[in-house]
């Protein structure tokens, strides 16, 4: 069967994903489940960010800001932009006036308009008090004539004359990066730019090789390509247990330290996995710290490695960026009985059947209309917080399954659901967990048609 085409933009716009509602928001799976990812009351302190040196010299706040989920307006604009520039706005003051000083963004975030809002909401400020980080973003057309273009015009997305932090976006592999930055020449004009100021900083975000990786190091080490900086996928659960193509970031971190690279650390929260836990794993958390949050355990996690230069947190919420700002004002470090617990909530979180899914967005738009992110989020939801229903024998079958199913159908609208796929694999190439996708759709469809035909 062919498979169909569909500009991202128009797909997302008439699918009505402008909503100003994230898959993690959607109707929950039953009363289990305690996530505790709300910040605690009380006035958040001035003055009292955490921030890291650069070699470069930068003063970089421990905390931040990720500009992929913005907050949405329910109705795209005319012209297609899903963004709520006044909140973004509120956001960002709020942000700046608490000490955050770090903006990542991308031509691809959010339908293409992030850096957009980002620039709008930032140029309200003096441009010395943030750094900027974009991202030569040229998956699908890496010709010299689209990556410089695609360059140039992140310049006036953002208004700006000069951006602090570049990257190399989502290296993958060997072939790919050599057609997208080498081959074309991109990559030593991206230098050149280095050296006349217009990039103050240049790096790339990893999601690849071990071949690759190694690669890279070793163009650093022998003076093809100085690397300022390096963005890594890194969390308590990533550690060690890194799946699909992701390496375990133990081993990333380590090689960055050895050259004193510093590591813009991503996914802190394992696509808000490590906030949203079940009952057990919280108690666990609050036992010790009963009026922090759970989120604050991953963030304390990252922020305690002392060449992690700044932990990227998509914050939509105004609680979400309230709570991490505590959590790094100032940073309390692990201590070394911190590092074991976590080390156990891993081991802990491995036993549940998952899909490693941090609703990056990078899969869609599914060509057949699925909404695999809210699928995988809505199921994952349910197993991490013990709401999936394992046999009648379970007393508590019969309240699971309803709430399984019903909330199913709520974050996920029917004709968007697991049966819709047909396996066409146009979405495994785009997922940086390399997920096998459409298998994982028919054992979450395979579950809920079982539940479904389960009358009791």
């Amino acid at each position: 069967m062919e498979k169909k085409k569909i500009d991202r933009r128009e797909f997302l716009t008439t699918l009505g994903l402008g909503a100003a509602v994230t898959t993690t928001a959607l109707y929950g799976c039953g009363p289990k489940g305690g996530s505790a990812a709300s910040a605690p009351a009380g006035e958040l302190p001035a003055g009292s960010m955490t921030y890291r040196t650069s070699p470069t010299g930068d003063r970089v706040s421990l905390l931040g800001y990720g500009c992929m989920r913005w907050p949405q307006l329910p109705t795209p604009a005319a012209d297609g932009n899903p963004i709520d520039q006044e909140t973004v706005n509120t956001l960002v003051d709020y942000a700046i006036a608490h000490g955050v000083n770090y903006f990542d963004t991308a031509p691809v975030y959010m339908q293409g308009f992030s850096e957009r809002s980002t620039g709008i909401a930032l140029r309200r400020h003096p441009r010395e008090s943030y750094f900027i980080a974009t991202k030569m973003s040229n998956f699908s057309n890496f010709s010299r004539e689209n990556s410089l273009a695609m360059y140039r015009q992140s310049f006036k997305e953002l208004q700006v004359d000069y951006i602090d932090y570049y990257l190399l976006h989502s290296l993958g592999d060997m072939d790919s990066f050599n057609k997208r930055f080498v081959d074309n020449g991109v990559l030593e004009f991206l230098q050149r730019e280095r050296e006349a100021g217009r990039i103050r900083n240049l790096g790339w975000s990893f999601h690849g090789t071990q071949e690759l990786f190694e690669h890279m190091m070793e163009m650093h080490d022998r003076g093809e390509a100085r690397w300022d900086f390096v963005q890594i996928q890194m969390n308590y659960v990533d550690w060690r247990h890194a799946s699909g193509r992701n390496l375990n970031a133990e081993y990333l971190y380590g090689e960055l330290e050895k050259r004193n690279i510093p590591a813009v650390i991503m996914e802190p929260l394992l696509g808000g996995r490590l906030s949203r836990l079940n009952d057990f794993l919280v108690g666990r958390f609050k036992s010790l710290r009963p009026t922090q949050s759970t989120a604050s355990w991953a963030f304390r996690y990252v922020g305690s490695f002392p060449d992690v230069l700044t932990v990227l947190s998509g914050m939509t919420y105004m609680e979400h960026l309230q709570d991490n700002i505590r959590t790094y004002s100032p940073l309390e470090e692990l201590a070394e009985s911190d590092y074991e617990l976590l080390e156990d909530t891993a081991q802990v979180m491995l036993k549940y059947p998952t899909v490693p899914c941090t609703e990056c967005q990078y899969c869609m738009p599914c060509p057949y209309g699925l909404n695999i992110p809210a699928i995988f989020a809505h199921y994952n939801k349910c197993v991490n917080e013990g709401n999936v229903p394992k046999s009648r024998q379970d007393p508590d079958y019969r309240e699971a399954r309803r709430a399984f199913l019903v909330g199913y159908d709520r974050s996920v609208p029917r004709l968007r659901q697991a049966s819709h796929c047909i396996g066409c694999n146009q979405c495994v190439e785009h997922c940086p967990q390399s997920i096998k996708i459409p298998q994982q759709l028919r054992r979450i469809d395979r579950f809920v048609e079982q539940l479904k035909q389960d009358t009791l």
